[in-house]
């Protein structure tokens, strides 16, 4: 048999449980030749169930930065979330010091391995990435709003979004997800986790987060989909930026075309809708939360092209890179 049902809560929230010896014949004993990639939970492997289903396995590893906290969270968060831009976890494996995740196999992996890429995303068109960046904003629009819990995901970023097929996008990895109530509009942590340069200011310095701490990550992997820049690099030889800033000042000199990719600019896309979604970019990237748009309010933006938007105010810049600076006496800026 290998596996057995394990009852969570709530209807459709049956997971498998796996045996340790039939997740180590999927990956043939964990093989390198089969392992895809690597996060802050451990490697993840590509399987072959007996069946001769793909899977996508997720070993915790020893030295992680994310134990069985995270492990819990995810098994009990995800079973419970059903939707087509969510990755779907089809069970777990628990024996003895192994902790061990199976998601469905998404063949196109990560985002990032398409958007950092100076070939491969190439094949991202901008219909393409529109398709892409709708995906990901109903995906958070359901997490937010419309799922039986309110879920904020805490690390929305390139790398958690997956890719089937179709190239369809879905939002992986909940480990460090938190449910918060449908009438609370905020919640407090003195641990803070997740991913610098994604975090929104008031996160990252005083450990508060809500829906807005999901917008303005939304807001900066959408900036890295339009341009297909890492937001954690420098821009501007002069002035060191980061990516965030370097729109910021390409917006307020009237030169946000210059921030998308050149690749697009032969597309069919006209520059005013191009230039609309680095717009609604800003408004999520704004520095205080309550500026900030909800996420059904993105959504709106960026399907009705003929509302008007509100004027950006002043985006927060790198918390990451401030922090660096204060600790170094001088900034080496690389292009």
């Amino acid at each position: 048999m290998g596996r057995k049902e394990f009852k969570g809560e709530g209807k459709g929230s049956d997971l498998q449980l796996f045996s340790f010896s039939n997740i180590a014949a999927a990956t043939d004993n964990f093989s390198p030749a089969n392992k895809l990639g690597e996060g802050g939970f451990g490697p993840v492997y590509k399987g072959n169930l007996l069946e001769g289903q793909e899977v996508a396995v997720k070993r915790l590893s020893r030295n992680s930065g994310q134990g069985l906290e995270e492990f819990k969270n995810e098994v009990l968060l995800i079973s419970k979330l059903q939707h087509m831009n969510l990755v779907k976890l089809l069970g777990c494996c628990i024996q003895v010091e192994e902790k061990i995740l199976i998601y469905e196999y998404l063949p196109n992996k990560s985002l990032d391995s398409f958007l950092f890429d100076p070939t491969r995303k190439k094949l991202l068109d901008w219909g393409r990435r529109v398709r892409i960046v709708e995906g990901i904003a109903q995906g958070l629009l359901y997490l937010h709003k419309y799922s039986r819990l309110r879920v904020i995901h805490r690390d929305l970023k390139a790398s958690n979004i997956l890719l089937d097929s179709e190239m369809n996008p879905k939002i992986s990895d909940f480990g460090l997800a938190r449910i918060c109530g449908q009438n609370e509009s905020e919640a407090n942590t003195k641990r803070v986790v997740g991913t610098y340069g994604y975090m929104s200011p008031e996160y990252a310095m005083k450990g508060i987060f809500s829906v807005k701490s999901d917008v303005f990550s939304f807001g900066v992997l959408l900036l890295e989909i339009l341009s297909s820049k890492k937001n954690t690099s420098i821009y501007n030889s002069d002035r060191c930026l980061n990516l965030i800033e370097y729109a910021w000042a390409l917006w307020n000199d009237g030169r946000g075309m210059e921030l998308i990719d050149s690749t697009l600019h032969d597309s069919t896309s006209p520059n005013n809708e191009l230039l609309r979604y680095v717009h609604v970019t800003l408004l999520c990237v704004q520095q205080n939360a309550t500026d900030r748009p909800t996420i059904v309010e993105v959504v709106s933006m960026l399907g009705n092209g003929t509302q008007t938007l509100p004027p950006p105010k002043q985006p927060a810049f790198s918390i990451a890179r401030k922090r660096l600076i204060q600790l170094q006496t001088m900034v080496k800026c690389v292009h």
